[in-house]
């Protein structure tokens, strides 16, 4: 008998994806396992993510070449040294009350074989996984999301690739910044938590750090550059999250337009800061959205090896059949969280102890002082 394993991803791409899916192929069809086993296992990528089984019908043939693809070791031999998803993604969701095709999903997952499914994604892409393992469906997840605001896992896969990224594109800024003494506000991602702005502008050593768990204040932070400049500092590095809010107003989106789980799209704030704060200090500002950028490149080291480690225990818990969980790191270990709990409640920066909201930046203690405990 022969388990039929599905693997998709889902939302927005990031490095480490192909890893995960590299390692669940090679892991299910691995000859050395399987003289272990009393079922052989093949693998099946489900492409664009949810959309794909949505859109594919399994009665025929042309539309499952389309929506879907075999996966061996010789198709996914290369795939952990590239960025984003080779079988493609999307930010459809199939419980969305527009569309209705929960129902659906689930029939095209029995239709097309499909004795249990990876879902690699972050908290909207494992939402969708949960519902489906609500309607029996035999479910694993993977954690992805740049953002790295699960709150079930220590690591998200394309987190450690985007923070190199920024620091890589801060330091490039840091040539004509000082070049010219100017003021470069850099917008980075992070709806809900502040992780990328936080770690990747104190690796980077920008002066002024803006995260979505602090709303700030912009004349204060005008005050902080001009200190700077009255000390000498030629030019300075202003890093927001694209969620960060300015005291008493809201979020700033790139439009009013909404997705399938209900998210409008943001940006804009870095440039609404940067022409605030030319007006209010005179220095010559520039401002810079990382945007996607940060979703792209190669993948780093770590993500390499937690995209391996991931899929390997993503095969382990369909073999084991324990299902409704999604594989997590925590406390230095590869383990499993029931994906109820993996989404239901996101990780955002602790303020009172990584943040120091006198200088918009993070907090010059390391130590957690007695009594107190990170959560």
């Amino acid at each position: 008998m022969t388990l039929k394993i599905g693997v998709l991803t889902g939302g927005g791409d990031c490095a480490g994806l192909n890893s995960a899916v590299k390692w669940v192929v090679k892991t299910a069809i691995d000859p050395n396992l399987a003289t272990h086993r009393g079922e052989s296992l093949e693998v099946v990528g489900i492409r664009e993510g949810w959309k794909g089984l949505i859109d594919v019908d399994p009665a025929n043939p042309e539309s499952v070449a389309k929506w879907t693809t075999p996966l061996d070791e010789l198709v996914v031999r290369t795939w952990d040294r590239h960025g984003g998803t080779i079988l493609g993604s999307s930010r459809t969701n199939p419980f969305s009350p527009k569309i209705d095709k929960g129902e659906l999903c689930v029939a095209n997952i029995r239709d097309l074989g499909i004795g249990a499914l990876v879902a690699i994604g972050g908290e909207d892409t494992l939402s969708v996984a949960h519902k489906l393992y609500n309607l029996g469906q035999k479910v694993v997840g993977i954690p992805k999301t740049i953002d790295r605001d699960l709150s079930a896992t220590d690591y998200t896969l394309g987190y450690d690739t985007a923070l190199n990224v920024i620091v890589e594109e801060v330091d490039r800024l840091r040539t004509t910044a000082g070049s010219h003494n100017r003021l470069f506000v850099v917008e980075v991602m992070g709806r809900h938590a502040g992780w990328l702005a936080l770690e990747g502008g104190q690796a980077a050593g920008a002066h002024v750090i803006l995260i979505p768990e602090h709303d700030f204040e912009v004349e204060k932070v005008a005050e902080l550059l001009e200190k700077r400049r009255r000390a000498g500092v030629r030019y300075d590095i202003v890093v927001v999250s694209e969620g960060a809010k300015i005291k008493g107003q809201e979020e700033i989106y790139l439009s009013e337009k909404v997705d399938s789980f209900g998210h409008k799209v943001l940006g804009g704030i870095g440039e609404t800061l940067a022409k605030r704060l030319e007006e209010l200090t005179g220095f010559e500002t520039r401002h810079v959205c990382l945007s996607h950028i940060q979703r792209g490149g190669q993948p780093s080291a770590r993500d390499r090896l937690m995209g391996r480690y991931y899929g390997i225990a993503a095969v382990d818990l369909i073999l084991e059949e324990d299902f409704g969980r999604m594989v997590a790191f925590r406390d230095g270990q590869i383990t499993s969280v029931p994906l109820k709990k993996a989404i239901e409640k996101l990780y955002v920066v602790n303020v009172d102890q990584l943040y120091d909201p006198s200088r918009y930046n993070g907090r010059r203690s390391a130590m957690i002082p007695r009594g107190r405990s990170h959560k």
